[in-house]
């Protein structure tokens, strides 16, 4: 499947879940998480979930890792249009959001977290493939950033479904993830 039809797809799954799908799915990654033998970590780029847009929540990992080092940085992107690029925006254990120009939760202040610093990063996605391959919204804003990240950065996805067997248009400049969660199987890359 091609990232076009597989963003439309993926969509319309996400959508037709009902709130309690979704509360079973989000019980089911956090349990697939918790299951992974993770190294320390001490810096997490996650990003707030949209939930019209039926993103899994990613507090529930954060909150998580936050058991594990209660000293751990988080940073949410905050997201420069003109450039098509984003900032880790390091945010403390209360982040306060604000609804970017296209509707992104976004932090408004707080210190740039450089990407060779981070330790983590939670990818938004819509599918997956088995070969580690995402499919985001199209902008290309995370390739470019995650193509930053030091070589230990641990690359990590969460999905309500299971991987495409192939994203027929991955490109040279698409960057795999590490591992990818779903309800049902932890896949790493």
């Amino acid at each position: 499947m091609n990232k076009q039809a597989a963003r439309r797809h993926f969509r319309s799954l996400r959508q037709s879940l009902t709130s309690a799908e979704r509360n079973r799915f989000d019980d089911l990654l956090l349990i697939g998480f918790q299951s992974l033998d993770l190294p320390f970590i001490q810096s997490v780029l996650t990003y707030a979930a949209i939930d019209a847009h039926g993103e899994p929540p990613t507090g529930l990992i954060t909150r998580y890792l936050q058991f594990l080092n209660p000293e751990l940085q988080i940073a949410y992107p905050r997201t420069n249009w003109t450039e098509n690029s984003f900032d880790a925006i390091a945010t403390g254990d209360d982040p306060v959001f604000q609804l970017s120009e296209r509707g992104i939760p976004e932090p408004p202040e707080g210190e740039i977290v450089a990407p060779e610093e981070l330790d983590m990063v939670i990818v938004p996605l819509l599918a997956f493939d088995r070969h580690g391959y995402r499919v985001g919204y199209g902008k290309g804003f995370y390739d470019r950033y995650l193509a930053q990240c030091s070589s230990h950065c641990l690359l990590a996805g969460i999905s309500y479904f299971e991987p495409l067997d192939k994203i027929t248009d991955a490109g040279e400049f698409d960057v795999p993830l590490d591992i990818c969660i779903t309800p049902q199987n932890v896949y790493v890359f």
